[in-house]
């Protein structure tokens, strides 16, 4: 069983409607998880968000709340919903999904890491399962529902960053079509879990540092943006997509030269992402 649920980091005084959140860059790997898996502990961290908790470690100091997942994605996937069981891995669940999350083995309980190698022989008990929803999944979300309502109730809206990261393959399709490779994928889910004017600005600020920004292809948003973003209700979603290669050694999964560097360029881009959401730019917006 692995240690905690999320760790939150508040800042002193906060200055903006926005939050941070990283869903997939938890790291604590329990022995009794590894003992189970049949990866050895460097495949079992494939399909983690390495290395986006450092990224965003300035948000606070800024201004915003920074919300970072304990558990690793391969354990439980907080960009899941709860009832998200795959049947192919859950003893006890029935039926055959349509979902086509669940379908390729990422359930909320994932089946597979990155290239589908399997995380587990044989199936789990539901009951496990469900422990594993009760102990991090419900906590997790229960405290990005109050970071968001609190930000709501001071601010008059919310505006949750979704941060991720993606392998540098996954735009080799748009490459090879002859367009620019993006940097950065940012997904609003077509416009439905944040408004144009959020999304605007938040590339504005990517593209301000030179980086190129591609919107919801491949990546529009999961659960996260799905479930929370409600942009008629002043509550927006934007989930963010950082290109791996650009900061670390994806087949070592260790920052590379460049990982100083990038940091520093994304601490200017939080900064002016924070500035969205901040009092004083509203009223002047008013």
């Amino acid at each position: 069983m692995t240690a905690v649920a999320y760790h939150l980091i508040r800042p002193e005084q906060t200055r903006s409607s926005v939050v941070f959140a990283s869903p997939h860059s938890g790291r604590d790997y329990s022995w009794s998880f590894l003992r189970r898996t049949v990866l050895n502990e460097h495949t079992i961290r494939t399909s983690e968000d390495a290395f986006v908790d450092r990224l965003y470690e300035a948000a606070p100091g800024f201004g915003a709340p920074l919300l970072l997942a304990g558990a690793p994605r391969a354990f439980i996937d907080l960009n899941r919903s709860a009832d998200e069981l795959d049947p192919a891995l859950i003893d006890g669940v029935r039926g055959l999904s349509h979902n086509p999350r669940i379908a390729s083995g990422l359930g909320v309980v994932p089946r597979v890491v990155a290239g589908g190698r399997a995380i587990y022989r044989g199936k789990l008990d539901l009951d496990e399962v469900q422990g594993r929803i009760s102990r991090y999944w419900r906590p997790y979300h229960a405290t990005l529902q109050r970071l968001l309502d609190e930000a709501h109730g001071r601010f008059g809206e919310a505006i949750l960053i979704d941060c991720h990261s993606m392998p540098h393959e996954a735009m080799d399709g748009i490459a090879r079509s002859g367009a620019r490779r993006p940097d950065v994928v940012l997904g609003d889910r077509f416009g439905a879990s944040a408004s144009g004017w959020v999304v605007d600005q938040i590339e504005a600020a990517f593209e301000g540092t030179g980086l190129i920004v591609a919107r919801n292809a491949p990546f529009a948003g999961a659960y996260t943006a799905q479930h929370y973003g409600r942009p008629a209700r002043q509550q927006h979603v934007v989930q963010i997509e950082v290109d791996r290669s650009l900061y670390m050694n994806e087949q070592l999964i260790r920052p590379n030269g460049n990982f100083a560097t990038f940091q520093k360029i994304l601490t200017g881009v939080i900064a002016r992402i924070v500035q969205i959401g901040a009092r004083e730019q509203r009223l002047a917006a008013e």
